[in-house]
């Protein structure tokens, strides 16, 4: 008696499996690589320009432009904005990985704490090697590191495109994709936005973080592709 094959469209995928066609696979490689170096040379090109001072009137520009818009309930709204790229941002780490690895998704997990991981080091080691001041601050107290890159615009930038991209890879609903990218674009920028509202950071710092952590989340899906291309090549080896 013969088996019934399952319909396609009605099975789940496999989330910690990521079967693709070998040119696919080198095509995503070959697009993560060339965003990897672009944004690693428009972080040198940014960075070279913060070590000079070049970026000093744009900079006060674009700090006093947002200013102007300051008042007590858009302070609020920016603080709780802030506090999701570092406080709350914790809080959701913690809760994504234990759900991640509740439900058995070993491969989200690692990716999640390894590229989180890799942002707080790059974060303080770029810190250390700048030593930028921080500019007056606005509203708020000033915090005791440097100022570039901004850590909130690098780890947000990090925590939300990878959650994003992990949603996105589980989900059939092109919607739902669409809207799972979209408003990590929306919180990322307004968390950028908060930082320079809040007089914390350049806007030259933010966007420095940005870069920085296209670089970062780039290479990792560079290496990652490239172990699914090896593993998938090996399968293929071993059913001949």
């Amino acid at each position: 008696m013969s088996v019934p094959t399952p319909d396609p469209d009605l099975q789940l995928p496999e989330p910690e499996r990521a079967p693709r066609p070998r040119r696919l696979l080198r095509a995503g490689v070959g697009a993560s690589l060339i965003a990897a170096l672009s944004s690693l040379f428009l972080f040198g090109w940014i960075a070279e320009e913060v070590r000079h001072g070049e970026t000093a009137s744009f900079d006060f520009a674009v700090r006093n432009w947002v200013h102007q818009f300051a008042s007590a309930a858009m302070t609020r709204i920016m603080t709780a904005i802030s506090a999701f790229g570092y406080k709350i941002l914790i809080i959701e780490l913690v809760v994504a990985l234990a759900v991640f690895l509740y439900l058995r998704w070993r491969r989200a997990a690692a990716w999640l704490a390894v590229t989180m991981a890799g942002a707080q080091a790059l974060d303080m080691a770029l810190k250390y090697a700048f030593h930028r001041e921080r500019p007056p601050v606005f509203f708020g107290t000033e915090p005791g590191s440097y100022s570039f890159p901004s850590g909130h615009a690098l780890s947000s930038f990090c925590f939300y495109g990878v959650m994003a991209g992990l949603i996105a890879a589980r989900v059939r609903s092109p919607a739902l994709r669409i809207a799972a990218w979209a408003l990590a674009a929306l919180l990322v920028i307004a968390i950028g936005v908060s930082r320079v509202y809040l007089g914390m950071h350049y806007p030259s710092d933010v966007i420095g973080g940005y870069l920085a952590a296209a670089v970062w989340v780039s290479a990792m899906l560079v290496l990652d592709r490239w172990r699914v291309n090896r593993r998938k090549l090996a399968m293929q080896a071993n059913s001949k």
